[in-house]
């Protein structure tokens, strides 16, 4: 199967069950999680959620895309995401396993995320949330979206800043 896209370094593609060792070893990590479910993630449910992710893709009407991202050479990075939140807003997300941080990929995959977004999708506007605490996310985010307002997030506890990006 031809990836979803591809960055210089990275290939986006569909998830399959090959890959639940390393979502496991991503999702059960505390560091990886801190700032999304706020806690590490046991095996089952990580497979249970991989299970899930893959059903979506065969979905009709789909607007729940989570993906694998690997290097050129097929080795397991990371999730990218792309969905339709609650409020109806087309969202970006990523997340990557530690070992794989500080080279570069969190900005990397936002920048393919938006090109693909916007180009190949056709989407007006894709927006991004993050809590002002994971400092480089925020890093990303303001490199390669517009901020739009921060606020206290009453339901995570926490002040998040949230981006817009526009054709």
């Amino acid at each position: 199967m031809p990836p979803v896209f591809a960055t210089p370094r990275l290939l986006v593609r569909n998830l399959n069950l090959d890959d639940l060792d390393a979502f496991h070893e991503m999702q059960g990590n505390l560091n990886v999680m801190k700032y999304t479910t706020g806690r590490s993630m046991t095996f089952d449910e990580n497979k249970s959620g991989l299970q899930k992710v893959i059903a979506h893709y065969s979905q009709p009407g789909n607007d729940f895309w989570v993906w694998a991202v690997v290097t050129q050479a097929g080795q397991f990075v990371g999730t990218c995401a792309l969905i339709q939140n609650d409020k109806g807003e087309r969202e970006i997300g990523y997340r990557f396993l530690e070992r794989y941080w500080g080279h570069g990929y969190g900005k990397e995959i936002t920048i393919g995320l938006i090109e693909y977004g916007l180009n190949h999708l056709d989407i007006e506007e894709l927006v991004a949330y993050v809590d002002k605490k994971n400092i480089p996310s925020v890093k990303i985010l303001d490199a390669t979206f517009r901020l739009e307002k921060e606020y206290y997030n009453e339901e995570e506890k926490c002040v998040d800043r949230f981006y817009k990006i526009s054709k």
